[in-house]
């Protein structure tokens, strides 16, 4: 039994529904619910390994005699989301021995005044990248601003330069959740060639990303991508066929058992927070995938503890990435 699990997950489950179903396999009731329920990825764990790697890598960086890297966060109003999410960048990237810069501003202030602060941070040699928080207030044009962020202290990945480089196959600073995502892949042993992937959700911050690096030639790629999103009809007959299902649309429970493959490996991003009085906050986060999806996959991600540690330990990495960018390494 422990051979026939061995390998691709998504093979693997197959094969032993196969061998069940035929009768040339008659395994106890034990591990009829091991194979029928579905693996829970542990993007804790695996983001603390990642962040492992890059604390030695700081470590080595400052010992060649290099400056320490430093990652600032601009944070605009009091949205208690953002908040939390800049205080876990704050502390994450202390613990890895980098410099830690937030910049806080008013709902109140102006465009110009937000690209004054843009600009002093591109030209900040203590900064090595940075990042605007957002959602940002109305008055403010998104991409003016992120498009004033300089290509090599784009940490998000989400400037033209960058985007362009990654759907060229040539990523250079590549957003941090695709990222996150695939390295989940990776550590749980799941080859992308060949495999077909469903996207769920089309955002520049997700969903376009990760399927260019899932359509570059060489590891973590060469996959068949389809992107669905918000407008596509039928979405379960496309889900359905999925090896890989990655959902980040941002509406609780959209997946459920019946829009999943048998064996599929499902990636859970949507991060959404539900009112719940059972709950002593009040409210809790939930994900696009239903719970009942567990029966029928071979993996799944959590919610919370899956893809969202993933992301800031990745950022941690494309600052790290940057600061050899700028010293003209890995160039």
């Amino acid at each position: 039994m422990t051979r026939l699990l061995t390998g691709d997950p998504v093979l693997t489950f197959k094969k032993a529904i196969a061998f069940i179903s035929n009768g040339s396999l008659t395994p106890d009731k034990a591990t009829q619910e091991a194979l029928i329920r579905a693996k829970r990825i542990d993007g804790k764990a695996i983001a603390e390994k990642v962040r492992a790697e890059v604390a030695q890598e700081v470590q080595d960086w400052l010992a060649a005699g290099n400056a320490k890297p430093g990652l600032a966060v601009v944070l605009v109003g009091e949205d208690p989301a953002s908040a939390t999410y800049v205080r876990g960048k704050e502390r994450a990237s202390v613990e890895v021995g980098m410099h830690s810069e937030t910049r806080r501003l008013p709902t109140e202030v102006t465009q110009e005044e937000l690209l004054g602060v843009i600009a002093e941070l591109n030209a900040d040699p203590a900064i090595t990248g940075f990042l605007v928080q957002l959602p940002l207030p109305d008055h403010i044009d998104d991409d003016t601003v992120l498009h004033a962020i300089a290509p090599g202290k784009d940490v998000d990945g989400i400037h033209p330069f960058n985007m362009g480089l990654l759907l060229g196959g040539t990523p250079r600073l590549a957003p941090a959740t695709p990222t996150g995502v695939l390295r989940l892949l990776a550590e749980e042993g799941v080859d992308t060639s060949g495999k077909h992937v469903v996207i769920c959700g089309r955002s520049n911050i997700v969903g376009r990303p990760l399927a260019g690096l899932l359509l570059k030639r060489g590891n973590g790629g060469d996959a068949t991508v389809t992107v669905c999103h918000s407008r596509t009809v039928d979405l379960g007959s496309f889900t359905r066929q999925a090896d890989i299902l990655v959902a980040a649309m941002g509406v609780p429970g959209l997946i459920t058992r019946d829009m999943v493959k048998p064996g599929a490996v499902v990636i859970d991003v949507g991060t959404v927070r539900v009112e719940d009085p059972s709950h002593e906050r009040g409210w809790r986060l939930a994900g696009d995938i239903a719970l009942d999806v567990r029966d029928v996959a071979s993996m799944r991600t959590p919610v919370p503890g899956g893809v969202g540690p993933m992301t800031i330990a990745m950022l941690l990495k494309n600052v790290m990435h940057a600061a050899q960018l700028s010293a003209g390494e890995n160039a």
